[in-house]
């Protein structure tokens, strides 16, 4: 039996969500002209979380400082971001999609995959899914695209096509009409180093990169990551529909020391190691944590500890170090050798919500920028020492 699977995506999420409430207040929708959100509309150092579409055709992006976006257009509309109401709103959005399908799998907030292999058929999948799409409409007052497929890779590809309020199908074989134009950026799972690397070598479309033999991949990505491109850019992918998983409680690591140390930059470097193991592994498993903790164990193997909750869930390696290095801060006198140094993480969740006090922080989109490449470069260096 072919799989048959939704990928629902709500179109500029932040922003339709801001936009729903003020329209419910009686004020003009702010879709419907260039318009940004942020998380301080008074600051133009902070940066944008979201644009609308008449924004976005002005080239307005997301992770754009705001003083930027106003020198492109000078009466753009900048609203601050809401959290509470955006986890109003998915918890709504998500709640109209469980109605369809019980094997649903939150993909992020705004986001989800469902299972419809036994809800529908080929033949009437999209009249299903134009339905699910105008019942979020007529009950939420926002917008989602529908991607339909007969694995998840193909309905997340599907649901990125023309955008907003669409329904697109990617079977495997429309494949080659479909995707293998497309750039391999577009491609799920590609970051921005791969791409480089790819197009450094003249692999510029997700078909040139579906065509290119596994010996010639490897070189470039490692053998495992090689495996993955290649089974993805020809539409393959058999992985389940999630709704329940055996997840881990928290992550931690920790370093021990040859000799006990007391020079603060060299503990800062030990916490800089761990903070990285830790926040690539919950990258990896597609958690954010709430809660962060360190310890200290000095030479007569004492053990302080101290943990604190960040503002909201995140898997940023910098955001995790720098709460880490306030917590030492406060547990260490700056002269006790200590022997070892740990840091872990725990209320986890799926959530990748962006946080949007952080997006007032410019170099937000440096640090997740920094996390893509560590990822990439320890996911090869894993790979080529496989080979």
């Amino acid at each position: 039996m072919q799989r048959i699977i939704f990928h629902i995506d709500v179109n500029s999420a932040f922003l339709s969500w801001s936009a729903v409430k003020m329209v419910r207040e009686g004020k003009p929708d702010i879709r419907l002209v260039p318009s940004v959100v942020s998380g301080d509309p008074s600051d133009r150092r902070s940066i944008i979380t979201a644009a609308s579409i008449p924004a976005k055709k002005l080239g307005i992006k997301t992770a754009q400082p705001v003083s930027m976006a106003l020198r492109t257009c000078p009466s753009l509309v900048i609203v601050r971001g809401d959290w509470a109401w955006y986890k109003a709103c998915s918890e709504g959005f998500i709640s109209i999609c469980r109605n369809y399908s019980p094997v649903l799998q939150q993909f992020s907030i705004d986001e989800c995959f469902i299972d419809m292999t036994f809800r529908c058929n080929a033949g009437n999948a999209v009249e299903v899914a134009n339905r699910l799409k105008e019942e979020v409409k007529a009950e939420l007052g926002f917008t989602v695209n529908v991607g339909i497929g007969s694995n998840k890779l193909l309905a997340k590809m599907a649901s990125d096509f023309e955008k907003p309020d669409k329904v697109h199908t990617l079977w495997e074989n429309e494949v080659q009409e479909k995707m293998w134009p497309l750039g391999v950026r577009d491609l799920l799972w590609v970051g921005k180093k791969t791409e480089e690397r790819l197009t450094a070598n003249g692999i510029h479309t997700i078909g040139q990169l579906a065509q290119l033999g596994m010996g010639s991949l490897t070189q470039l990505v490692g053998q495992k990551f090689a495996l993955q491109l290649h089974e993805n850019a020809n539409g393959r992918d058999d992985s389940p529909v999630e709704t329940e998983m055996a997840e881990a409680k928290s992550y931690s690591a920790e370093r021990t020391f040859s000799k006990d140390l007391t020079d603060p930059k060299d503990i800062d470097r030990a916490l800089f190691n761990v903070a990285c193991i830790v926040a690539h592994r919950i990258r990896r498993d597609n958690f954010r944590a709430s809660t962060v903790s360190m310890f200290i164990k000095y030479k007569d193997f004492s053990v302080v500890q101290k943990q604190c909750r960040t503002e909201q869930p995140t898997d940023v390696t910098a955001v995790i170090l720098n709460e880490a290095r306030r917590l030492l801060a406060e547990v260490w006198d700056g002269q006790t050798p200590i022997r070892q140094v740990g840091l872990g993480v725990s209320k986890l969740t799926h959530e990748s919500a962006i946080q949007m006090s952080l997006f007032e922080d410019p170099q937000m989109e440096y640090y997740r920028e920094w996390d893509r490449s560590y990822d990439e470069k320890l996911a090869s260096n894993k790979n080529t020492s496989r080979l």
